[in-house]
C-alpha cells in the first residue's frame, strides 16, 4: 500500500532538492511532479505488475474506472523524466525499473473524513476487485480503505501494486484480517454503538482489533451474531495464540485448484454478506438532517431567490471545482454540479453527508461528500504528519469557487471565530470566487445561537462584513433577501 499525501499532490516539492514521495510500499513509490502523478516500480513489483497489466480483468477494471487509469512510460519518456535530478535520485534510490503515470484524482479524502456510506462503498469495491481477479490467476494483497479514493460519489482503487499473481491451489486471502479491521469492525462499531469514523481512523490508522470492539459489548451481546464470530471468538482465541507463531501467515496449497478457488470465492462472498448486513440505512435523524424543512428563516420566495442567485453565478462563472462548506442536504451543491462543476460537499454531520452521497450516487452528480468541521479541520496525519495531508493543505487554492451559505454566523457565534479569520480562510481556499451569505445579528437564528450574548456581536452589520471581504475580494454582486436580515454576495479574488 502507498499513499501520496495531498501536500505532495498540491505543492509537489517540499524542499529545493527533495521530491516528495510515498515510502511504505516495498515494490515502489509514488511521487508528484508538475501536477502529474507517477510511480516508480522496482524489481520486487515488476512481475506482479506486468501480470496485472496484461490481464483481461486489469484492462476491464481500468476501462470501467474502478481502478485508477495507469500507463507505463516508454524508455524515452522515462529518460526524459529522469533528467530532473530529483526524479533520477528517486528512481535510483528505489532501484527503479519502470515508471508509471496515473490518472490524477481531483481531491483526496480519507476514511476519517467519510460518512459510513462511503466506507461501505469502498469495502464493496475492494471485495469485488478481489473476486474479479481470481479468474485471471491474480489476487489482492491489501485490504485497506487507504487504497481507495473517490471521484465524486464513486470509489476508485488507486494502488496497482496491490495486485499479485496467485497460486492456483492457494485458498487463502491474506488481507482478510486487515479487511476486517479496517472495514468490517469500524462499520460494526459505527452501526451498533454510534462510534464516529473519525474517532476510529484518526486514532487507529489500521482500524479496530476485535479486542477493541469486545470491550464495547455486554456479556449477552458477545454471544450473538455478528459479534460472536467477528469479535468474541477472535478475542478468546487471541488470548491463547502464540505471538511468535508465523504459520498463520503462510500460503497453504490444497493441491486442488478448483477446490481452492471455491474456498476463496466462498470467503469473499461471506465477507460481502457481512458487509451488506452492516450497510448504513437511509432516513436517519440528526441535529441537521431536517434543517431544510425546519424553521430556518426562509420563506419559499426567499429560498427561490437564493437558489436563483447560486444558479446564475455558477452558470456565469463556470467553476471547475467547487467547495460547498456546510452543504447540508446538498441542494446548492447539486445546482453547481448540474452547471458543470465537480463539487466537494463538506458538512460536519455524518448523517447529512451520508444522504448527500446517496443522492449524488442516485442522480450521477459529480459531488464528493466529506465529513469535516471547517472550524476544526482535519490535521495532517501519519509519519511526520505528511502521509495524509491536512484538509487546509489539500484545499489551499484547490477550488475555483466556495459556497458559504447560512454558515458563517455559526462560525462566528458557536465557534467564536473572528470575521476577518473566516474571510482569510475563504481567500486561502479559493482561486477565484466565493458565494457567501451574511446573516446579521438581529436575525432570529443568529439570536438563537447567541443565547443572550448579543452584546458580543454588537456593531456587526453588512457594511462591516463588506469591509472585511474587501481586504481580499472585490464585491461583484450583492442581493438583500427582502424581509430578512440576510444578504447574498458574490466575491471575486483581487
Amino acid at each position: 500500500m502507498s499513499t501520496l499525501s495531498t501536500e505532495e499532490h498540491n505543492t509537489d516539492i517540499r524542499s529545493e532538492d527533495r521530491l516528495a514521495n510515498s515510502f511504505r510500499d516495498p515494490a515502489g513509490c509514488l511521487f508528484s511532479l508538475d501536477g502529474s502523478i507517477y510511480r516508480v516500480v522496482n524489481p520486487v513489483g515488476v512481475a506482479d505488475l506486468d501480470a496485472f497489466m496484461a490481464s483481461k480483468a486489469g484492462h476491464k477494471l481500468m476501462n470501467s474506472g474502478k481502478i485508477v487509469g495507469t500507463r507505463e512510460l516508454d524508455p524515452a519518456q522515462r529518460d526524459t523524466l529522469c533528467r530532473d535530478a530529483r526524479v533520477r535520485h528517486l528512481f535510483n534510490a528505489f532501484g527503479g525499473q519502470k515508471i508509471l503515470q496515473h490518472e490524477r484524482v481531483e481531491f483526496q479524502t480519507y476514511p476519517y473524513e467519510w460518512p459510513a456510506e462511503m466506507l461501505h462503498a469502498a469495502g464493496v469495491l475492494t471485495l469485488n476487485l478481489a473476486a474479479e481477479l481470481v479468474e485471471d490467476g491474480l489476487g489482492l494483497k491489501d485490504g485497506t480503505p487507504y487504497n481507495v479514493l473517490f471521484r465524486g460519489p464513486d470509489p476508485v482503487f488507486i494502488d496497482v501494486l496491490s495486485f499479485e499473481r496467485r497460486e492456483a491451489d492457494d485458498p487463502t486471502w491474506l488481507p482478510y484480517a486487515q479487511f476486517v479491521r479496517t472495514f468490517v469492525l469500524p462499520l460494526l462499531a459505527h452501526k451498533k454503538f454510534g462510534v464516529p469514523l473519525d474517532q476510529i481512523f484518526l486514532a487507529r490508522r489500521d482500524g479496530l482489533e476485535p479486542e477493541d470492539v469486545y470491550k464495547m459489548t455486554g456479556p449477552l451481546q458477545r454471544l450473538l451474531p455478528p459479534f460472536l464470530s467477528l469479535v468474541s471468538m477472535p478475542t478468546w482465541l487471541a488470548a491463547k495464540h502464540n505471538a511468535d507463531d508465523q504459520t498463520i501467515y503462510e500460503k497453504k496449497g490444497t493441491g486442488n485448484p478448483e477446490k481452492s478457488r471455491y474456498i476463496l470465492e466462498s470467503l469473499l462472498n461471506g465477507l460481502r454478506g457481512t458487509l451488506d448486513s452492516l450497510k448504513p440505512v437511509s432516513g436517519q435523524n440528526s441535529t441537521w438532517s431536517d434543517y431544510m424543512g425546519a424553521n430556518n428563516n426562509y420563506s419559499q420566495d426567499h429560498f427561490a431567490a437564493k437558489q436563483k442567485f447560486v444558479d446564475e453565478v455558477t452558470r456565469e462563472l463556470k467553476p471547475r471545482r467547487v467547495l460547498d462548506i456546510g452543504c447540508n442536504t446538498d441542494h446548492f451543491s447539486a445546482i453547481a454540479a448540474r452547471n458543470g462543476a465537480g463539487v466537494v460537499a463538506a458538512d460536519y454531520d455524518p448523517v447529512v453527508a451520508g444522504e448527500v452521497w446517496r443522492k449524488a450516487r442516485a442522480e450521477k452528480l459529480n459531488i464528493q461528500p466529506m465529513v469535516i468541521n471547517l472550524t476544526r479541520p482535519t490535521p495532517g496525519t501519519g509519519w511526520r504528519n505528511r502521509e495524509c495531508g491536512s484538509f487546509i493543505d489539500r484545499g489551499r487554492g484547490a477550488f475555483d469557487c466556495l459556497l458559504m451559505l447560512a454558515v458563517i454566523h455559526h462560525m462566528l457565534v458557536s465557534e467564536r471565530v473572528p470575521l476577518d479569520e473566516i474571510v482569510d480562510q475563504a481567500a486561502e481556499l479559493t482561486r477565484d470566487a466565493v458565494i457567501i451569505e451574511f446573516v446579521a445579528p438581529d436575525d432570529s437564528m443568529f439570536r438563537r445561537l447567541t443565547r443572550g450574548r448579543d452584546h458580543l456581536h454588537a456593531g456587526l452589520n453588512a457594511s462591516v462584513f463588506e469591509a472585511s471581504a474587501r481586504r481580499h475580494f472585490d464585491v461583484v454582486r450583492s442581493q438583500h433577501l427582502e424581509g430578512t436580515s440576510r444578504w447574498l454576495y458574490l466575491l471575486r479574488k483581487k
